[in-house]
């Protein structure tokens, strides 16, 4: 069993931050849980875990104990989730249509009939429909965390609309109490009334907006098909995804999506990979060839082996990598979190304090002044509007990334990428096509077939993305032939060694050629040059002091990259190129893009000693790379980037992967980090302005001043307002172009 696992598991009954922080903490504090974090807009929970300690099973009944639910036995728990809150939906939408069919007669009643006889009692009936009928799950929950020492946004609700339903009915029974201390008695059944219903229409508009943050991954997710035809003995049947193993057969069919990750095994066609890779032009597919699941086929028929299944589907695993990016937690959710824990103990403090106060300052005759100041302190305090101010931006700018070939690992990537001023560049795969071709040869003497087997070899062993291009020409010209070498050595960043009737062979950069003390002859030597002047990789071969081959490799830049070092630089960004090839090969890509500052000949700890150089001048450096030599530079970066088609190591190192190794992704995905983390801090400030405003406006601040009283009905629609104004202020990323 493995020691950790990490599951997104859907949270069931959460009505605000508070809820979601009870959660966090109740499966934090869980013996076998390392992590925890619940995400209060896309009403998820991330967990990695012990599973020999604890089940998943055993976080539900823990969550249940708090007041909560989990959904972990469901085969696919994300759709489960989606029923539920579709039936949920439903649900609060009919109670906020009755809760509004009663208040606005109450409300009418209340304003302009308050002096018609018996009017009291048909409006404490309307009163009492709304909350037993419409607004009860306010009250059920109030009083499930009361008794569980526990509060949340519903235990304000409920507070506040029983202590005005109360009120009013104590004054409808026994309204001689106030008649004999020489006082109006004054209902607020109406208060009641109109509080629950604009708390459940904010709750509905909430629910809406918050269901379009989530837009993206639904749509990543509607790329899985449902079916596929498995075929066995030669017959074909029509099975779930969830039914096929690794090693099935499939049939494919003209103009479907491919259902699973595997191989062509017969037939053929051409694959529409865009909604992975980006690339408009369908790729061919032969057999022996790898298909990937949600690709879209044309026009051919075929039958895959299925390879990879369920969760193990590259499209899967995209999902969920934007599932646990979008319910990560940036560094400022911290605070936020903390507020969230104390905030409602707080407000029921200040609404107590709020009734003392002025009964202190008024008496008797401001009992009334006094409990309605108090009513709308609890009602305006809103912990919605902190809980989401995070969340849903991060889901809104991680989704829409996630549109754009952008993926990025989590909120922290998020936030650093914002304040990155220094972008470091590696050349091959990066700047290049990464599929480089050899343009020229030259042979210091004539090669005989042992030594061309020799070098044969000894590409056919090595790591380095220049070997396939020497394999490919030396295969053109069939060579194809190894030798039995006696040693093998492959020296990072220089080149290859190996040893063959006691001769050490070998084949790399200009610097591996000087460490064995060899020259290229004089008369050879300018035409070298001529190809490194030129852009071209010069790869050496030869046997100890002697030079055998000099090797000419290109590598085209992609049509992109001038363009996006241009941009970044006009972002402000100061852009570095390293490479392990030479001076010249550098200086010329470098002059060709417009890069002042580069490196040549750098092996893996040398990009690494350079970000580090950078990072103590107080540079923050996001590292762009695509190979094994780049995951050690990636590593110490503020922030790392693969691109999408270059080694699993490097992606697994990023904390940003560009699936299309498209680098004009790379500003757009910058740009699209400060406006994201831009949106936070906006929610964030409009968050905190409206408590700090509102609660003492609702206290009665303003009142000895101009005499101005909030009304606690006007304090419900400015809460219900505040949660709706955030999540649709996250919402603008959706519609900002990049």
């Amino acid at each position: 069993m493995k020691d950790l696992e990490t599951a997104i598991l859907p949270v069931l009954d959460m009505s605000c931050a508070v809820c979601a922080n009870n959660v966090e903490n109740t499966v934090k504090s869980l013996p076998g849980v390392e992590e925890a974090s619940v995400n209060f807009a896309a009403n998820t929970l991330s967990v990695t875990y012990h599973p020999s300690r604890i089940t998943p099973q055993g976080m539900k009944e823990a969550v249940q104990a708090a007041g909560y639910d989990l959904v972990v036995e469901a085969e696919d728990p994300t759709a489960v989730q989606e029923e539920m809150e579709r039936t949920r939906y439903a649900r609060l939408r009919r109670n906020t249509i009755g809760a509004w069919a009663l208040s606005i007669p109450l409300a009418v009643l209340g304003m302009v009939f308050m002096h018609v006889p018996g009017v009291n009692w048909i409006m404490m009936a309307l009163a009492l429909g709304i909350m037993l009928l419409f607004g009860r799950s306010f009250y059920v929950s109030g009083v499930r965390h009361a008794l569980r020492g526990s509060a949340n946004m519903d235990t304000l609700v409920a507070l506040s609309t029983s202590i005005a339903f109360l009120f009013s009915l104590f004054n409808t029974v026994y309204p001689q109490f106030w008649y004999d201390r020489g006082l109006e008695p004054h209902v607020y059944y109406e208060a009641s009334g109109v509080i629950i219903a604009f708390v459940l229409l904010g709750k509905l508009l909430e629910e809406r907006a918050k269901n379009s943050t989530s837009s993206a991954i639904r749509g990543l997710m509607g790329l899985q098909p449902k079916t596929a035809r498995r075929v066995i003995d030669g017959v074909e049947e029509e099975v779930a995804i969830s039914l096929l193993r690794v090693g099935d057969r499939v049939s494919v069919r003209p103009g479907e999506q491919i259902p699973v990750d595997g191989l062509v095994e017969r037939g053929g066609s051409f694959v529409d990979e865009s909604m992975l890779s980006g690339e408009p032009i369908p790729v061919e597919k032969t057999p022996g060839d790898k298909v990937l699941a949600g690709t879209i086929n044309q026009k051919g028929a075929f039958t895959m082996e299925a390879t990879g299944v369920g969760s193990a589907t590259v499209l899967s695993q995209i999902v969920r990598m934007v599932q646990e990016a979008q319910g990560s937690k940036a560094p400022v959710q911290r605070i936020v979190d903390k507020i969230s824990r104390i905030f409602v103990p707080v407000v029921v403090g200040l609404s107590l304090l709020t009734f003392i106060v002025w009964i202190s300052v008024g008496g008797s005759d401001y009992f009334s002044f006094a409990l309605l100041s108090a009513v709308s302190v609890l009602v305006i305090a809103c912990p919605c509007a902190l809980g989401l101010a995070t969340p849903t931006a991060l889901m809104v700018g991680i989704g829409k990334g996630a549109e754009h070939h952008i993926l990025i690992k989590d909120a922290f990537a998020l936030e650093n990428l914002r304040e990155v001023d220094t972008v470091v560049l590696d050349k091959t795969g990066t700047l290049t096509e990464g599929v480089p071709v050899v343009t020229d040869a030259l042979w210091m003497t004539e090669p005989s077939e042992e030594r061309m087997s020799i070098l044969y070899t000894a590409e056919k062993r090595s790591e380095h993305p220049l070997a396939s291009a020497i394999l490919s020409w030396m295969e053109d010209r069939h060579v194809t032939e190894e030798i039995d070498a006696d040693q093998f050595e492959s020296v990072t960043g220089r080149g290859i060694q190996l040893r063959y009737k006691e001769d050490m062979y070998w084949v790399g950069s200009k610097g591996f050629l000087e460490s064995f003390g060899a020259a290229v002859p004089a008369d050879k030597s300018r035409t070298v040059d001529t190809w490194e002047e030129s852009g071209k990789s010069v790869v050496y071969y030869g046997v100890g002091p002697e030079v055998l081959a000099a090797i000419a490799i290109a590598d085209r830049l992609k049509p992109t990259s001038k363009e996006a070092v241009a941009v970044m630089q006009g972002m402000g960004i100061e852009v570095h190129l390293l490479t392990g090839d030479g001076r010249r090969t550098a200086e010329t890509v470098a002059q060709s893009l417009g890069i002042r500052h580069y490196r040549s000949e750098v092996l893996p700890g040398d990009k690494e000693s350079y970000i580090r150089e950078l990072q103590s001048s107080g540079k923050k450096v996001a590292m762009v790379g695509d190979g094994i030599n780049d995951s050690q530079a990636l590593a110490r970066a503020d922030v790392s980037v693969a691109m999408g088609k270059g080694t699993d190591i490097a992606m697994d190192v990023a904390m940003v992967t560009l699936i299309t190794s498209d680098l004009m992704l790379l500003p757009d995905a910058i740009r699209l980090s400060r406006r994201t983390v831009h949106s936070i801090h906006q929610n964030l400030f409009w968050a905190f302005i409206y408590n700090l405003i509102g609660i003492p406006l609702a206290a009665g601040a303003l009142f000895p001043v101009n005499g101005l009283m909030l009304n606690p009905m006007m304090a419900s629609a400015a809460m219900a307002f505040s949660s709706v104004s955030v999540v649709l202020n996250s919402l603008r990323l959706k519609w900002t172009r990049l």
